[in-house]
């Protein structure tokens, strides 16, 4: 769940020719916000609300220097990682303590759909889940539509590709990017709300660990499209759970070859695909200054 839901973010940013090295930050922003959310207003909605706004925060301060100032995009994504993790440790020891590690909250529910959440192997797993797990289902399908049927989809996916063409037949290049930039920082401030509040119950400093980055490289292997991230995230939640499976069974090996096997995985299916991927045009291309 959370690197999809920040996998579709960050697809909409590249979309736009932008990358986002700062996710890692929103996702880790967005989990220290749902903490405070929760604990402070007593309810799970108000800790995903706070967590989308932490992440919108985050991508806020990424638009700011990427799309006003120009500065370099892999530059600036970096610096906001280090400040959100050195921001949620300082601001995580200030409000709960040195002994804030044993704090609990409630963590959402599961809610079952009648009549397929008791189909064999893929029901309870797929089908009785916590709600913002169904969020996820409509999300996918619901860009795939947009960047397909709608012309701000269109003049999106044009972005990316050619600004210049884009800018000229009258599409405000500046503005969309920094949508996409915001609603890509509140799907990844909502990524981090759900490993707190649907999968933790808890916040532990840096516990977005590296989710950001494996987010990114799971877009690369979607091949930039709702269906194909939404796929890889699925391929990296099973390959997850699939050490766990490892473990369970007693093989004789180190605890480390065991964690292994989700990235090992990805990888081998990331260097299968992108060969055969093509990225927007314009991605990661410096964005011209003003004059």
């Amino acid at each position: 769940m959370p690197l999809g839901l920040a996998a579709l973010g960050e697809l909409l940013v590249e979309r736009a020719g932008l990358i986002n090295i700062g996710l890692e930050g929103a996702i880790l922003a967005g989990a220290f916000g749902a903490l405070v959310g929760a604990s402070t207003a007593g309810g799970i909605g108000a800790g995903f609300a706070a967590a989308a706004l932490a992440g919108l925060v985050i991508a806020m301060l990424f638009a700011l220097c990427v799309i006003w100032i120009r500065a370099d995009q892999i530059i600036a994504g970096t610096a906001l990682t280090l400040l959100s993790v050195g921001a949620t440790g300082t601001l995580y020891r200030a409000l709960f303590g040195s002994s804030g590690a044993a704090l609990r909250i409630p963590t959402s529910e599961p809610v079952a759909i009648p009549g397929v959440a008791t189909l064999p192997v893929v029901g309870a797993a797929l089908f009785s889940q916590p709600p913002i797990t169904y969020f996820l289902y409509l999300l996918a399908p619901a860009l795939a539509w947009w960047l397909a049927r709608t012309h701000a989809g269109l003049a999106l996916r044009a972005i990316g590709e050619r600004p210049e063409a884009a800018e000229a037949a009258g599409i405000a290049v500046d503005r969309l990017r920094v949508l996409a930039i915001l609603s890509g920082g509140v799907l990844g401030g909502l990524a981090g709300g759900t490993l707190v509040l649907a999968q933790a119950g808890t916040f532990a400093e840096g516990m977005s660990a590296g989710r950001g980055f494996i987010a990114i490289a799971i877009v690369v292997l979607g091949r930039w499209t709702p269906y194909g991230v939404a796929a890889g995230a699925l391929l990296f939640g099973a390959a997850s759970a699939l050490q766990y499976a490892f473990q369970a069974m007693g093989w004789n090996a180190p605890y480390q070859v065991f964690l292994v096997v989700p990235y090992a995985l990805t990888l081998a299916a990331l260097a299968g695909a992108v060969g055969r991927a093509r990225a927007p045009a314009a991605l990661g291309r410096a964005l011209e200054t003003r004059r």
